[in-house]
Formats: structure tokens, sequence, C-alpha cells
């Protein structure tokens, strides 16, 4: 199926109640809904980004340019005045964070293909928050294309910690933030 064909399938697609659906590189993935620790964990930093700077939107699909793919992070952050006040898509180039909270099916998804998706479409900071290992990594400047694409910067701290993110300007307390249980540890970043 062509690029656009899939795109607007994915448009008109309703997920199986329970499910979120994600266009990534022309595939579409179904996850389950989150579970508490992770939906704690989004509602705390949300809590902490100012609301008179930035907007905070959970659930919002993300246009990339020059790919078929409109992933929804569990968190958005633009800045207050920018970027559209309708539709379904957020621009890619409106962005200035996106937050990942890793689940025990996500790791591959979060660390590795959405970090090259968001990368390669210039989000000036991603963040990977991931109870799996009790730690955040922020990963900054932005470079490269398609699959290859990267950022240069990476930062990791532990739960519990303060998190500098720069690309908004403020420290994220992650004193709060809880772990999975009894889950195998992963390789990554």
């Amino acid at each position: 199926m062509s690029d656009r064909r899939i795109t607007k399938f994915f448009a008109e697609f309703e997920p199986p109640e329970g499910m979120r659906a994600e266009l990534l590189r022309g595939e579409i993935v179904l996850t389950a809904s989150p579970d508490l620790v992770h939906n704690a964990i989004v509602e705390a930093v949300q809590d902490q980004i100012p609301r008179t700077g930035w907007r905070r939107l959970q659930t919002q699909r993300v246009a990339i340019p020059e790919e078929p793919s409109e992933p929804q992070p569990d968190l958005v952050v633009i800045e207050r005045g920018t970027g559209p006040d309708r539709g379904r898509l957020m621009p890619a180039e409106a962005v200035t964070l996106l937050v990942e909270v890793v689940s025990t099916n996500s790791v591959h998804r979060d660390y590795s293909v959405k970090r090259s998706i968001y990368a390669a479409a210039e989000v000036p900071g991603y963040l990977i928050i991931d109870p799996v290992m009790a730690q955040c990594l922020l990963l900054t400047e932005p470079t490269g294309t398609g699959e290859d694409a990267d950022y240069r910067c990476r930062r990791i701290t532990k739960f519990g910690d303060l998190t500098p993110l720069e690309p908004i300007g403020i420290e994220l307390d992650t004193s709060e933030f809880a772990t999975h249980e009894n889950v195998t540890p992963h390789h990554y970043p």
C-alpha cells in the first residue's frame, strides 16, 4: 500500500476498544491502554510543566514530515501560542518536547523506532521515562534523516534525581515516579 493510502486508511481507522493505534513508518501499531504506573508518571510530568508558557497535550498525534508516521506520544509539549488550535495532528515543527513513558511492551519502539522518527522530524527534545530501569533519558540536538536519524546529546538520570529539561527550561522532579515490578531489565539506551 502506498504511503498516501496507508495515511488515509489510518486517518479513518478505529482501533478496538481498550487499544491505542499509532502509524510508525507505514505500519499500524496497536498497544494496550496504559497501566497506572504509566498514567501516574505522565500526570506528574504534566503537572510540573508550567501551563503559563507551555501547552501539555496528551493523546495528541504528531504529523511527521516526509514519512508515513503519526505517532501518539504520551505527552506533547509546545510553546503556548504556537501550533494549530484545531485538527487531529500537531505538526512536528511546532513541538518542543515529546515524552514517552516506557511500558514492558514498548521498549524497542520508544528507544529505537520513535527515537529516529522524532530526530528525523527535528523535534528539539525527546524524553524517555523508563519505569523498567528507573531512569530518564533526555535526547537533544537532532541530526540525520530517516531511520539513521538520532540525537547528538543524551543525558541519563535516575529516578529520584532532578532531570534538567533544557528544551523547556525546567528541572523535572522524578522522586515520585514508580517502577514496574518483576520485569526483566533491558539493554537500552
